[in-house]
């Protein structure tokens, strides 16, 4: 889920606990977890409603100052998916990839889960070189560096960054505390 960063704050502090949306099909479940701005949210509740149905309350629930406001924002839709936000705090991303005290146990489930990652053609130890050797570096040249495609090897890193061990820069990449832990012990 997209939201400007203005809205950002708002989610952080309660202010906003609703969106709506005109997609074709839901784009969010209730119970999952969203990554917005370096938050961490969670839809309460999923539904499909009617744009004439949407109240004035509901509109400032969404951050808008009216409910025409929200009815130009979402267009000619007759129904819109309406999602209950509720904030959970950081970006579970960010809280990992800051702690680099990584415990024995730990470090044993990060290696299986990169050995997983490396069935069929081993990536993941060569990627993290990559992005050590070379931080900030535009991903167009680390994939070249890999002999991978860009969005192939984007993908890739976005696995890493998931595990907390790699943080994207306006321009390329580099390891997180965490990240710079597990390479070390992978030798």
């Amino acid at each position: 889920m997209q939201f400007t960063a203005d809205a950002w704050p708002r989610l952080a502090d309660g202010t906003i606990t609703l969106t709506f949306r005109a997609w074709t099909r839901p784009q969010a479940k209730v119970g999952g977890h969203y990554r917005v701005g370096g938050l961490l949210l969670e839809a309460t509740a999923v539904d499909l409603v009617a744009v004439a149905t949407i109240s004035a309350d509901e509109a400032r629930r969404a951050g808008e100052e009216s409910v025409e406001a929200l009815r130009r924002r979402l267009g000619d839709a007759e129904t819109v998916w309406r999602v209950e936000l509720r904030y959970l705090g950081q970006d579970d991303r960010i809280t990992r990839r800051q702690d680099n005290s990584v415990s024995d146990d730990e470090l044993v489930a990060i290696r299986a889960r990169l050995a997983r990652l490396d069935r069929g053609r081993p990536w993941t130890r060569s990627t993290l070189q990559l992005i050590d050797r070379y931080p900030g570096i535009v991903s167009t040249k680390l994939a070249q560096h890999a002999g991978m495609d860009r969005p192939a090897f984007k993908l890739n890193v976005r696995k890493l960054k998931e595990m907390g061990l790699t943080e994207s820069l306006d321009v390329g990449y580099r390891l997180s505390p965490r990240g710079e832990v597990v390479l070390r012990s992978l030798g």
